[in-house]
């Protein structure tokens, strides 16, 4: 059977998410235990594959791997989360053979920006330039053979204690895009920049601009859906939370 594994991950700890020789990252971690355990031989038999690769620092809430397997996935789910450190696993569904994890609805990614006596009205005001279908080259980092066109479909924001949350909603992302539209919406709350240079920008993507890249460890890769639910195994489900705030402690 195939089946696809929800969880989350304190990124600070590892070298990143993708697997890389000789390093500690999260789903070079993951893949060592599954092999470990036995539940899969190696991954290209079991056709291992990943939903999201974060960005070194970055973490998640809601991150998606499927693989074929002949374990029932809720012992899968106990064996991870004795094995791995700051890896949570607590939702599980068997798919389709032809179900590919990368393949989704919908993304949501959260960054906490901690609140620098920023102009918010600004923010906001610019925040809502970023919604709809754009050429993003002026925002991301574009890799050979991507599409820069993507669409946003929703940035809310919200306020809590001693940060401005900014939650984003599209179906992909291009690499690092998130992180500098926030690294753009700092230089408007501080008054460095206007909305109007955002929108050229946004208008004009072959006229290059660079609003600089704001840090990793605040990213958080939310949720990732697709069009069935998973099945949560609540005692860990109920894990999130203390994640989140372990991870936003040191910001």
């Amino acid at each position: 059977m195939k089946i696809a594994l929800k969880f989350a991950y304190n990124g600070k700890e590892y070298n990143g998410y993708a697997r890389q020789p000789q390093q500690k990252t999260v789903e070079g971690e993951i893949i060592k235990s599954l092999i470990h355990n036995r539940f899969i031989e190696d991954t290209d038999d079991s056709n291992f594959r990943s939903a999201s690769r974060t960005d070194k620092g970055a973490s998640a809430l809601g991150n998606v791997i499927a693989f074929t397997t002949d374990v029932y996935p809720q012992n899968i789910l106990e064996l991870l989360n004795d094995d791995l450190q700051d890896i949570i696993f607590y939702g599980f569904n068997e798919v389709k053979f032809d179900f590919y994890p990368r393949y989704a609805v919908q993304r949501r990614y959260r960054y906490y920006l901690r609140d620098n006596k920023f102009n918010i009205n600004k923010i906001k005001a610019a925040t809502i330039a970023f919604a709809g279908e754009y050429d993003f080259s002026n925002f991301a980092r574009i890799e050979q053979h991507k599409d820069p066109i993507r669409s946003i479909e929703n940035i809310l924001i919200d306020f809590k204690k001693d940060f401005i949350i900014f939650d984003f909603f599209a179906q992909t992302f291009l690499w690092n895009q998130i992180r500098r539209i926030i690294s753009a919406l700092v230089k408007i709350g501080m008054e460095k920049i206007e909305k109007e240079q955002i929108i050229e920008a946004l208008q004009n993507p072959n006229n290059k601009v660079d609003f600089g890249l704001a840090p990793a460890e605040p990213l958080i890769l939310t949720d990732i859906i697709y069009d069935f639910e998973f099945k949560l195994e609540n005692k860990f489900h109920r894990l999130l939370n203390d994640l989140e705030k372990n991870i936003i402690l040191d910001f």
